[in-house]
């Protein structure tokens, strides 16, 4: 191994431990009340050698939520390429893969969601805030995939895919910031994946050419919808 290649590997490892530090940090205190100097302390290098690779707290904080954005990208991917699913059955799958990735550590996610905001990329350099744009852009692309793949099956009204996508990521960003707001008053409560699967399910449905419609599963999702409103409005 060359110098170079030495020094380059040495880098990588010291970035990941001050990731590594920052995320305990992160957990224990907070975005708003954790510090550099905590960071560094933690990481058990001076706070000078933190800055050398983070130009500020929000900088460090968003680059844990670009390797977030890897995992939804990679889970997303993964259910595209399943060979063993149709279309539709990919797209019910999607639930699954997004609520993977949430409760493998969910204040990570909301880091990621956090960053779907302009005003929030506005405290990171260039380079950074770009990434994050182009991560978020790979998964609303994945989605799209096997929207625009049941389009050209015939399955599918011809809308646009991308379109399809971003309704599909905003039902999930906003679901995981309502069921967040409501573990504030039971914690108990957790509807994030069912109400996932049946908003995502409504969504293809809507989408669905008549003629690909089983005049029983119209019943069924009429009934399932009915279902989940009363669950939801007897446990408030």
């Amino acid at each position: 191994m060359g110098i170079e290649e030495r020094k380059e590997r040495e880098k990588m490892m010291r970035r990941r431990v001050i990731l590594d530090a920052a995320k305990k940090v992160f957990v224990a205190k907070g975005f708003a009340g954790a510090t550099m100097e905590n960071i560094a302390e933690e990481a058990e290098f001076s706070p000078a050698t933190i800055y050398l690779y983070f130009k500020n707290k929000d900088e460090l904080h968003a680059s844990l939520s670009i390797e977030m954005q890897d995992i939804f990208v990679e889970k997303i991917e993964e259910v595209c390429h399943r060979q063993d699913l149709g279309i539709e059955d990919k797209i019910k799958a999607l639930p699954l893969a997004f609520c993977e990735v949430y409760e493998r550590d969910p204040l990570n996610v909301m880091h990621v969601l956090r960053y779907q905001s302009s005003e929030a990329l506005k405290a990171l350099s260039f380079e950074v805030a770009s990434e994050i744009r182009g991560k978020a852009k790979e998964y609303v692309r994945a989605i799209s995939n096997l929207f625009e793949e049941g389009i050209r099956e015939g399955l599918f009204f011809e809308h646009h895919p991308v379109a399809i996508a971003d309704i599909v990521w905003s039902l999930f960003v906003g679901l995981v910031l309502w069921e967040d707001t409501k573990k504030d008053f039971d914690s108990r409560k957790d509807f994030l994946r069912p109400t996932l699967e049946l908003g995502i399910e409504l969504i293809t449905r809507g989408i669905k050419k008549q003629e690909c419609l089983d005049p029983g599963e119209r019943w069924k999702l009429f009934w399932r919808v009915n279902s989940q409103w009363k669950e939801e409005v007897l446990t408030n």
